[in-house]
């Protein structure tokens, strides 16, 4: 059973003076596993939010199913199960989190007794210790969003989903939010949230699905999309004089009494390897070089191309073959 399930999923709105529909959703597809952390990644505007307001009943779909742990999205079981932080955050800013936490808890009609020690429990976790009675118009971006994780967790969700978690958060506080996410899916929890930030999602997810243009144009296991997609060869080679390194490969690099070559396939990298042994080189190292997350939305943006090979080194030599 899937934690989140979306098939065929689409939106639209209308224009001024309702002349024309734009269509911001186009048939979005795309499953959750529970236990997992799943990444959305996609620019401004490709139609991340809208996704998200379509699972959660604040937009009507105009087609499409959604789901959660196999119930639909829209029944009281299925909103028990989902805790959510929005990219934008307000609350009442006379409240102090503590306030506003309490009222949290009386939405999902936790009792007086379990939610005194749910909230302290909380604002420890979150790190807002010794603030949760200063106001909230007090607070800073950083603590703002730390309040709104404690909140989207009040109900001990299932699923988390998280709109942008880390914009506007200094470094320290993308370490300790990603740190915090990390100890969720270890107790269980799924998470499903949208960033266009790659470092963030590089380091964090166990699958990424990429939406462009309202589409899903990729989508599956990170490791396995590095994995499967090798821009370049690299070959790190010695004891050999660069004009005879020329003849063999016409264009390299040196770098630290080192040269290096970038190579485009496996097939030439072993032609190559083989010569520089040849007459007399020595291999220091070959190396494929992955693509990275960037890497792997970049070429989607391009319409699927793979990027060119560029040397990774410092200084150029050798000539044209």
């Amino acid at each position: 059973m899937k934690a989140l399930e979306i098939k065929g999923l689409k939106k639209s709105f209308r224009s001024n003076f309702l002349i024309r529909r734009y269509d911001i959703l186009k048939g979005i597809d795309l499953d959750v596993e529970p236990g997992e952390i799943y990444g959305f990644l996609g620019p401004n505007g490709a139609g991340k939010t809208t996704t998200i307001k379509c699972v959660l009943g604040l937009l009507r779909a105009d087609a499409g199913e959604v789901s959660v742990a196999g119930q639909p999205a829209a029944s009281v079981e299925a909103r028990r199960r989902i805790g959510f932080l929005p990219e934008n955050p307000f609350f009442y800013d006379y409240l102090s989190a503590r306030e506003y936490l309490r009222f949290a808890t009386s939405l999902f009609a936790i009792p007086q007794a379990e939610a005194d020690g749910r909230i302290a429990a909380l604002i420890h976790r979150v790190g807002l210790s010794g603030h949760e009675d200063l106001k909230l118009r007090k607070y800073s971006k950083g603590m703002i969003q730390r309040l709104g994780l404690a909140q989207a967790m009040i109900n001990d969700p299932e699923l988390l989903i998280l709109d942008e978690p880390f914009s506007g958060l200094d470094p320290v506080g993308r370490k300790d939010l990603r740190t915090l996410i990390f100890s969720l899916r270890e107790q269980g929890k799924t998470i499903f949230f949208s960033s266009h930030i790659l470092q963030d999602m590089e380091l964090m997810v166990d699958r990424v699905g990429i939406i462009l243009g309202g589409t899903i144009r990729r989508q599956g296991r990170l490791s396995e999309m590095v994995e499967r997609s090798t821009q370049y060869y690299e070959v790190v080679c010695d004891r050999i004089a660069p004009r005879e390194l020329a003849q063999i490969q016409g264009d390299f690099a040196s770098r630290d009494g080192h040269f290096i070559l970038t190579l485009p396939s496996e097939g030439d990298v072993n032609l190559v390897v083989e010569s520089i042994i040849h007459n007399g080189g020595r291999i220091v190292a070959v190396t494929p070089v992955k693509m990275t997350l960037e890497d792997i939305f970049f070429s989607e943006m391009a319409g699927g191309a793979p990027p060119a090979p560029t040397s990774r080194s410092g200084e150029t030599g050798g000539g044209a073959r």
